[in-house]
């Protein structure tokens, strides 16, 4: 597969981003057409404890606001294949969901039959619904819960089964990535997937504007490495504490390392909105992401 080298700038980049949000804020957004353009994917993520009728209930509204629904799958946190079952039947049939993020989810023990994101796939149920669209995740900087020793061997076999997976099915898939602050180990990262004939489109995840406090906290909590380095360095410049962080740096340096070489370009940028929702969706409009424009889904 061959990706049109369009990210001349940060903002070429951003246009068609997705952005991730929680059930239990989102439930507080009066209204997301004041703040994201409409066809804007938006992850549900799922949070354990969260009713499914909650969770089914801000797809609904955010589907019947013109915007496309992804919600997550956790397989750790699904019991048994009667809740999946349900769970995709109650998101077609309630909110008209046709994709899904299907990861392995961050607990440690499952609470189920389920491990991983492959279990899942295997299941058939998301082919058999007529979903047509699965989304998968990516590690810039590894899976240390899959590989402690900081390989890639098996998560990189994994990303070859789910490419084949798509093929064998004619699903749409991408993969979509844990927010990072490197650059140039997210570039190469891409880069490497290429050489090793994985073709999925990467949907690059960046934090949205933030306190920088509050961004190493998440960093520690999802485990990320390089980027973590990023952080503290920036930490030690006292100035840099009063002010939210914002990305502008980060996308203009994929965007460079883009044009220089098209397969390090991801296909599209996934917000977390770690400062808010708000806050991040205006950081998008400032950078001129303001229509949808997606190249490559």
């Amino acid at each position: 597969m061959t990706y049109p080298n369009r990210a001349t700038t940060g903002a070429d980049l951003l246009q068609g981003y997705s952005i991730e949000v929680m059930p239990r804020t989102a439930s507080k957004i009066e209204d997301f057409k004041t703040l994201l353009p409409v066809g804007t994917r938006v992850y549900i993520a799922h949070i354990d404890g969260t009713p499914i009728d909650d969770m089914v209930a801000i797809a609904r509204r955010l589907a019947q606001d013109g915007f496309e629904v992804m919600p997550h799958f956790p397989a750790r946190s699904i019991p048994d294949l009667a809740t999946l079952h349900d769970w995709v039947a109650r998101y077609q049939r309630e909110a008209g969901i046709d994709q899904a993020l299907v990861l392995a989810g961050g607990n440690k023990k499952p609470v189920g039959d389920f491990t991983s994101s492959i279990e899942l796939l295997q299941s058939g149920i998301f082919h058999k619904a007529g979903f047509k669209r699965l989304h998968v995740a990516g590690h810039p900087e590894g899976n240390r819960d899959i590989e402690p020793d900081g390989s890639t061997m098996q998560v990189d076999a994994a990303l070859r089964w789910k490419a084949q997976h798509a093929k064998d099915t004619g699903v749409d898939m991408a993969l979509v990535t844990q927010f990072m602050f490197d650059a140039r180990v997210a570039s190469d990262w891409i880069a490497g997937l290429r050489r090793n004939g994985i073709d999925l489109p990467v949907h690059l995840g960046l934090a949205g504007p933030a306190r920088l406090q509050t961004l190493i906290k998440f960093a520690i909590a999802c485990g990320v490495g390089p980027s973590l380095a990023v952080l503290k360095k920036r930490a030690r410049d006292l100035s840099k504490l009063l002010v939210p962080f914002e990305p502008d740096e980060i996308l203009e340096d994929l965007a460079r390392n883009a044009k220089a070489d098209p397969d390090m370009s991801p296909a599209l940028i996934h917000l977390f909105p770690l400062g808010g929702i708000k806050a991040s969706a205006e950081w998008a409009s400032r950078q001129g992401a303001g229509h949808l424009r997606r190249v490559v889904g």
